[in-house]
């Protein structure tokens, strides 16, 4: 929200006082409260009638730095507040010091510095003592907006050249300086400024993150209101925001997941090939089975198949029941398909349809929402008459879980949690939140409700979601995808530029709806998707009107299927050991070139390339004819698919089948190669090959780990040079392992130490 008429004029009707100077500091051993007035104070008289900012200043965790500015102390608070699993202030070893007028609050790298003798403001410092960015003299205010709202307004100053990255899965340009965001849940597509998952979090690329801590609307103006500031405000009395240390952009999202929650494993099988129904397309048992056939005929791998809406009855969304029209025999049909070895993956959403048998049950119960006079908060936009499920009730809760039981005790493994952004703000919470603060909170304890039922009846590391609105937390339970996108290549740009955004949002897990959801793709569009989308995280084919099956695209379309299929398979003790990092770290498993190159000026622009895991370069294909245009950052880089060898930093202009796009290993890499390319969850130390890519050299001092399928260390390989050979050493197995240098073609084979020469 913009406050001000340009420079030197506030905007019709819009008050505003900003701290001006300290009266009072009060500096305890771990944190520091000043009390801010809003004018100079040259006499007594200057205290009377004017207003105070009380800010206090803290450490909720290790090299996290929390600023808490309020007006007036004694509104009501009536929650949501997000989790913090990470805040732990007794651990932050925070600490303040005084020198003379000068104070300081340091904790980890980061420090806190505020001058009492001068005009108000704050400065964040670095390990090395330098300035990240700070509060300047406008930087700590409240505002009255015409309508009589009250705003609290904060202020962090921008560098010369700083980028600005992050606030959730947006689809707008990647980096957000001057552009205005607000974080506020909506169903808007991924063409639009909406977002389905809104997270008040930046990470900057001069090596600092900002998490405002109010789970409600918050407006940033990035540069967009003064061009040297990020501001962000919100309506209320008080606003609070956490910088967050760095140095690196990895150490930040370290920090921030450490703080809002770490995401969960999702089980190997999730990283396999999905299929679906389709949404409006019109199926039964013999149209599954036929796709399942398909795919099997076409020596496709399939892991997952999806169930989308029309599973139940229409108009009847949600009543958990399949339609027996068409789904006779639900039980045995879930049996055959999974005596296929595939996972089942089914549709739900948070809403009560009015013609659903639940609707009269639930109402009775207490366990729909309602406005303040005591009626059903309902509306006719998705289901006629649709009511919203109470999650703020734990009977409702569990009341809602016991109809997905009966899902899951007769085969179901997982669901697509739809759904989650249409929350209304003229409703009465069983637990008495606001409604403004729900509106965005609502998709944590959606999404959480489901993934612990997952867990508690499938077990710890076998829950996964298809989520597709989160709030910050929301990382916690993955997968999450980027929503409804058009079947073009605008769209599968706009539906990257999302998922790097969300990365950088502290969100590990990432998937989108391979060849788009609106509409039918051309079949180029189809086959360009098909690459990227099995070069992602996870990999669903679903669309809207029509059927994602390969062959309805051609026969070109089914062998560019398969190839990334099996090529994925191939790659999954090194992805999964990608995915088992960020469940510790919470580095994501899909990440924009600056996080692994942070001191590359140019990596912080490139929003149509990433990295997948630490070594693998991807740069998908958007156009029909093949060409692309990607970066190569410095070194001798390989082609995984051709074997060329590519040498940055440098520019790379190329042309590319629709079987083929740029996938380059980093220089140094010891990429583990699994043998068996038919399924996403086997036993990958048997018959690993580690494939060594770059001299001995560079490969020198490589350590990689290949995790079992819960994510714990099954082996662990160390490369040594001497003499010109390459020598891998293997911890924790005594299992046979090839090793294979890519530079020369030299192997050797065997358990325990494994030496090639000419690597």
């Amino acid at each position: 929200m913009k406050f001000t008429d340009g420079f030197w004029l506030m905007r019709e009707g819009v008050t505003a006082c900003y701290a001006t100077e300290i009266r009072d500091l009060r500096v305890s051993a771990d944190r520091f409260t000043a009390h801010a007035a809003v004018k100079r104070v040259s006499g007594r008289g200057d205290t009377l009638n004017t207003p105070l900012i009380t800010v206090e200043c803290f450490s909720p965790a290790e090299g996290i730095i929390g600023v808490r500015a309020t007006h007036h102390a004694g509104k009501v608070h009536r929650g949501p507040d997000f989790g913090l699993p990470g805040l732990d202030p007794a651990a932050a070893g925070a600490r303040t010091r005084r020198d003379g007028a000068v104070t300081e609050l340091t904790s980890g790298p980061l420090t806190l510095r505020t001058d009492g003798d001068g005009p108000w403001g704050m400065t964040f410092l670095d390990a090395d003592g330098r300035r990240l960015t700070g509060v300047d003299a406008k930087g700590t205010a409240f505002a009255t907006a015409p309508d009589g709202t009250h705003h609290m307004i904060a202020q962090l100053a921008l560098d010369i050249g700083e980028n600005v990255y992050g606030l959730g899965e947006r689809f707008t340009p990647y980096v957000k300086n001057g552009q205005s965001v607000d974080i506020w849940q909506a169903d808007g597509g991924t063409s639009s400024e909406q977002a389905y998952k809104n997270i008040p979090f930046y990470l900057s690329s001069r090596g600092y993150g900002v998490f405002v801590n109010h789970p409600g609307k918050v407006s940033f103006e990035i540069g967009s209101e003064s061009v040297g500031q990020v501001q962000f405000s919100v309506e209320d009395q008080s606003l609070e925001y956490y910088v967050v240390a760095g140095p690196t952009p990895k150490e930040v999202l370290a920090r921030y997941t450490a703080l809002t929650g770490r995401p969960a494993l999702p089980p190997a099988w999730s990283f396999g090939l999905w299929l679906t129904t389709s949404f409006c397309t019109s199926y039964d048992e013999a149209t599954v089975t036929s796709f399942v056939d398909g795919m099997a005929e076409r020596e496709i791998p399939l892991s997952v198949f999806h169930f989308d809406c029309f599973w139940m009855r229409e108009y009847q969304w949600s009543d958990f029941l399949w339609d027996p029209e068409v789904f006779p025999d639900p039980e045995g049909m879930l049996a055959r398909l999974k005596e296929r070895g595939l996972r089942i993956s089914m549709w739900i959403n948070p809403y009560i349809a009015q013609k659903s048998s639940l609707f009269a049950e639930a109402a009775e119960l207490g366990y729909l929402v309602r406005r303040a006079d005591g009626d059903i908060w309902q509306w006719d936009l998705w289901q006629p008459g649709m009511a919203l499920v109470d999650f703020t009730d734990p009977a409702a809760r569990d009341w809602y879980n016991s109809k997905l039981r009966v899902l899951l005790d007769q085969g179901v493994d997982c669901f697509k949690t739809d759904f989650g952004e249409r929350i209304p703000t003229d409703v009465v919470w069983h637990d008495g939140s606001d409604p403004e603060r729900m509106h965005n909170y609502y998709a944590q304890i959606y999404n959480r409700t489901v993934f612990e039922l997952l867990e508690k009846e499938r077990g710890h590391g076998e829950a996964v979601l298809f989520a597709r609105s989160a709030t910050a937390g929301g990382q916690q339970f993955p997968v999450h995808w980027g929503g409804d996108c058009f079947a073009s290549f605008t769209a599968m740009a706009e539906s990257l530029r999302g998922g790097l955004s969300l990365s950088l949002s502290g969100f590990g897990f990432w998937s989108h709806d391979i060849g788009g959801f609106e509409g039918t793709p051309d079949p180029a569009v189809f086959k360009r998707w098909l690459a990227f989308g099995l070069m992602s995280s996870h990999s669903r084919l679903h669309g809207n009107v029509s059927y994602r099956v390969p062959w309805a695209f051609g026969e070109e379309a089914v062998d560019v299927t398969r190839k990334f299929t099996l090529l994925k398979h191939r790659l999954m003790p090194y992805l999964y050991g990608a995915a088992a990092t960020a469940h510790r770290t919470g580095v994501p498993m899909m990440r924009p070139m600056l996080l692994e190159f942070p001191g590359d000026p140019t990596t912080r622009m490139l929003d149509r390339q990433y990295m997948l895991g630490p070594d693998l370069l991807i740069a998908p294909v958007f156009t029909e004819d093949g060409q692309v245009e990607y970066y190569v950052p410095e070194g001798a880089w390989t082609s995984l698919l051709t074997g060329e060898t590519v040498t940055g930093p440098c520019w790379r202009h190329e042309t590319h089948g629709f079987d083929s796009l740029p996938v380059l290993v980093r220089p140094g890499a010891v990429l583990p190669w699994g043998s068996d390319d038919r399924r996403p969850d086997g036993d990958w130390l048997d018959g690993l090959t580690l494939r060594v890519f770059g001299p001995a050299t560079a490969a020198a001092g490589a350590v990689v780990t290949v995790p079992d399928l819960t994510g714990a260390p099954a082996a662990t390989f160390r490369a040594q040079e001497n003499g010109g050979a390459l020598t891998v050493t293997a911890e924790g197995t005594d299992r046979l392992f090839r090793v294979v240098a890519e530079t020369t073609g030299a192997t050797g084979e065997g358990s325990g130490t494994v030496t090639v020469r000419g690597a």
